[in-house]
């Protein structure tokens, strides 16, 4: 009877052109989950579906790289070399570098105007903007200042930087605002989706504005998927 049991073959961890010990180290490394802050041997080895034996020679080089660190418990945790790259990752990116584009094609998306906005004192600005195609659309510029008490954007951008009351509070709970009928511009309607940088912090949000008579559900969803995008390419977390 053999000692460990049945894994699989060596090549199930070698991308094409790729050196196995490499992908083998990565994918102890890809074991950790959200949720994660330590993890036994014994786990490692079961999500890798390698034997112990392996798992423990490659934690030792990850260890001696501080990707990977040992704890009191004698468990494993993410060392420091994660998070360096984190910020280096994380700096590589810009607003400007991903955002204008990122509203180009929610707009090829939607046909709606798109917008981002971020917070400037008790306003909120109009950092980058394309507009609808159509003919009978919001024509908001860049530059533009609003009031951060009014519209779906400026909601977003109270909600999460801690305002009280019912209204930020279902802002939260659901991650979005979307009105039918805008309380800033009666025959515009909105919707907004913040987003979030490495340190889980608003960095702005994503704003889809139209007629009030074109709105239309379905466009929630769009805008969510938007927002997710960014803020995952700026280093932040979506659930």
């Amino acid at each position: 009877m053999p000692r460990y049991p049945v894994r699989p073959a060596d090549a199930a961890f070698s991308a094409e052109g790729g050196v196995t010990a490499v992908d083998r180290a990565l994918t102890v490394l890809t074991a950790f989950r959200d949720d994660d802050r330590t993890l036994s041997l014994a786990e490692l080895s079961n999500r890798t579906q390698m034997v112990r034996s392996t798992t423990l020679r490659l934690l030792a080089s990850l260890a001696h790289f501080g990707f990977v660190q040992k704890t009191v418990d004698g468990n494993y945790a993410l060392g420091p070399s994660v998070a360096r790259l984190h910020r280096v990752y994380s700096a590589s990116f810009s607003l400007e570098a991903l955002v204008p584009e990122a509203l180009r094609q929610l707009v090829e998306r939607t046909q709606e105007s798109a917008s981002f906005h971020v917070r400037q004192g008790d306003q909120r600005l109009v950092l980058y903007r394309v507009n609808s195609p159509q003919p009978l659309s919001d024509q908001s510029r860049v530059g533009d200042l609003f009031p951060l008490d009014r519209g779906t954007g400026g909601h977003v951008l109270l909600a999460f930087a801690g305002a009280v009351g019912d209204r930020y509070d279902r802002i939260r709970a659901e991650g979005i605002s979307a009105m039918p009928v805008s309380d800033r511009t009666p025959d515009l309607a909105g919707i907004s989706v913040p987003v979030f940088d490495a340190r889980q912090e608003v960095v702005g949000a994503v704003t889809l504005t139209m007629p009030a008579q074109r709105y239309a559900v379905r466009h929630c969803e769009t805008v969510r998927e938007t927002a997710r995008a960014l803020t995952l390419k700026l280093g932040g977390a979506v659930d």
